[in-house]
């Protein structure tokens, strides 16, 4: 039988002593962000067909009742159970036929029979449906042996959602399980948060466009593609998608006509404390509020956010793998809290390492995970590249999502309990 380890620390470890003084934690970096940001005020009426993956701005609620009128739960025949009398069996006339869609117009009486189908409505005096492999018809007559309950295969007015009830919250994804609510209600327009206006800022002189020519020592950009992608999506206008200019003060003046026409503003590199890194000056020439700069975590440390004019700033790191890992924690977090978007972001749970670990303890490690399967204990495992490195992408194509090492667990043996939190889709 194989033996766990838990890795039991406060949250993910990474606020211990000796990175406080300088560093946040997750947790509190991401009540920083739901703390200092609030959802665009602005909605609007769309139609259904066009909501998918917006997000309500107003609960929806039911039209009238779901279903409107008493249908028949199955193909069958409608009868009146009363009008059964004795131990059976029992000869009933065919008097109507009722398809979906159609009126029930004959009302049922005595030893009478409708013949009815999946959502027709009940005829009058009808209180239950008898499926039709269990009659045997002749002609215009049919034979029952078994006696139907009242209410037999009935679905009755009202039984799914009342009128006006509330059928879904305000800040709900409209995905397509949402959206078939919405249409049951009777909703054919629903009023959602205007689009997220994201404007995204690529730092580096060494980065070219990917598979165009380069210098000996220029690299492939690999964050505007990858970011781009990230921000395509149906709440999301992106507004604008450049690369930084190569001076400060030119810099300084990029990041403000940015922020003047977006809710928020995404830039990678340039937050270090390095003589090439001039994002974080810029910003702070301009009297923007910067909330956090900097997480005890590994990979993307640098990770800052803050306030620059009118729009939210997000500051990820440049290296390509700690851009995608701060955007997946951090990033997905602020969009959610500025659509409006109820509930967690991308909620963790445990899972098993398949393998052992050898890392350097002291920051909250980030690695890419691939779930592998389920253990005989019924536990999920997980599997990962024996180390993290900042630039390298590869591992991203397999991986579900990330696994969380406490800053104080050194070397975590396999089958150690491990926070996992899955990669957002969008």
């Amino acid at each position: 039988m194989t033996m766990f380890q838990p890795i039991a620390t406060q949250g993910c470890g990474c606020d211990r002593r000796d990175t406080v003084r300088t560093l946040i934690s997750i947790d509190v970096a991401l009540a920083l962000i739901a703390d200092r940001t609030a959802a665009v005020d602005e909605a609007e009426d769309i139609p259904l067909g066009h909501a998918l993956d917006r997000i309500l701005a107003h609960p929806v609620r039911s039209v009238c009742m779901t279903p409107p009128f008493d249908n028949a739960a199955m193909d069958g025949y409608a009868v009146v159970t009363s009008a059964l009398a004795g131990k059976g069996p029992w000869t009933l006339d065919i008097n109507a036929r009722v398809p979906a869609g159609q009126a029930a117009l004959c009302p049922l009486s005595g030893l009478q029979a409708t013949r009815i189908f999946t959502g027709a409505p009940i005829p009058a005096g009808a209180d239950a449906v008898v499926m039709q492999e269990d009659v045997e018809r002749t002609g215009t007559t049919i034979r029952m042996r078994h006696r139907p309950g009242p209410g037999l295969n009935i679905r009755r007015a009202g039984s799914e959602m009342a009128a006006g009830m509330t059928a879904l919250a305000q800040g709900q994804r409209l995905g397509p399980r949402q959206i078939a609510v919405c249409a049951a209600a009777g909703a054919g327009i629903v009023r959602v948060r205007r689009r997220l206006r994201v404007a995204l800022l690529v730092t580096g002189d060494e980065v070219r466009q990917a598979g165009a020519t380069r210098a000996e020592a220029q690299i492939w950009d690999v964050n505007t593609p990858m970011l781009a992608a990230a921000l395509t999506r149906p709440d999301i206008d992106l507004v604008a998608f450049e690369h930084g200019v190569d001076s400060a003060e030119g810099l300084l003046l990029q990041i403000a006509r940015m922020a003047g026409g977006a809710d928020l503003v995404i830039t990678t590199g340039g937050i270090s404390v390095g003589e090439e890194d001039h994002v974080k000056p810029a910003l702070l020439a301009m009297g923007a509020d910067i909330h956090f700069s900097g997480v005890a975590i590994k990979p993307g440390k640098p990770v800052s956010f803050g306030r620059v004019g009118g729009a939210a700033w997000l500051g990820l790191p440049g290296n390509p793998l700690s851009a995608f890992i701060t955007w997946q924690v951090f990033g997905t977090a602020l969009v959610r809290r500025l659509t409006g978007e109820a509930g967690d972001s991308a909620p963790r749970r445990l899972v098993v390492a398949a393998q052992d670990i050898a890392r350097k303890p002291g920051r909250c490690e980030l690695r890419p995970a691939i779930c592998t399967g389920i253990d005989p204990q019924g536990r999920e495992v997980v599997a990962f590249e024996s180390a993290t490195h900042s630039a390298h992408v590869r591992c991203l194509a397999e991986a579900d999502g990330l696994i969380f090492l406490p800053a104080d667990a050194g070397f975590p043996a396999a089958g150690a309990l491990l926070e996992f939190q899955p990669f957002c889709q969008s």
